[in-house]
């Protein structure tokens, strides 16, 4: 019989690696055997964290975002920072864009998965009501901030879209008609 060996960051790598798998391929190639492969761990070892892929699901996009890189924080405190918020706002997009379009498709990817699967819901509902709560602060009112929500989810879809570079000019003009 063999002994199971103490693995206790075994559960995060398993996240990294369903994480990395959409980056790159994209949801449809997620499973447990794939994930297994990707974390470097035996196949009964994802279904002993997560029951269902929609739970890695849950736990990816949880991490992802909370990350600091995407941390909403990260963009109330810039947004706070003495700029006006249209040209805060521009900013962060252009640095949030010159990434690439990886980070962004995983976040989407993810975000988008909630409307066929029911667990991912709750997660992306308070992203974007959190991200509605953080541009409220800078406008005058929420309806403003969850248009300009909107607003920059299509502006990123659509830059994922598309193999248009990131336009500075035509952002700024578009935040600029909701803004004000």
């Amino acid at each position: 019989m063999m002994a199971r060996r103490y693995d206790p960051d075994r559960r995060q790598r398993i996240i990294d690696a369903a994480i990395r798998i959409v980056e790159l391929k994209g949801i449809e190639a997620l499973s447990h055997r794939s994930v297994a492969a990707e974390a470097d761990v035996p196949l009964g070892s994802t279904t002993y964290h997560f029951a269902s892929l929609d739970e890695l699901l849950v736990a990816a996009l949880e991490q992802v975002t909370c990350e600091p890189v995407s941390a909403i924080e990260g963009w109330e405190a810039r947004l706070s920072g003495g700029d006006s918020l249209l040209d805060a706002l521009t900013q962060l997009l252009e640095e949030y864009t010159s990434g690439g379009r990886g980070r962004i498709r995983l976040e989407y990817e993810l975000y988008l998965a909630a409307l066929s699967r029911p667990l991912l819901q709750p997660v992306a509902a308070a992203w974007l009501d959190e991200m509605a709560g953080v541009l409220g602060r800078h406008t005058p009112d929420l309806a403003t901030a969850r248009a300009l929500t909107a607003l920059i989810d299509g502006l990123l879809l659509q830059f994922l879209l598309t193999d248009r570079p990131f336009d500075r000019t035509e952002v700024r003009a578009a935040l600029a008609r909701v803004i004000g």
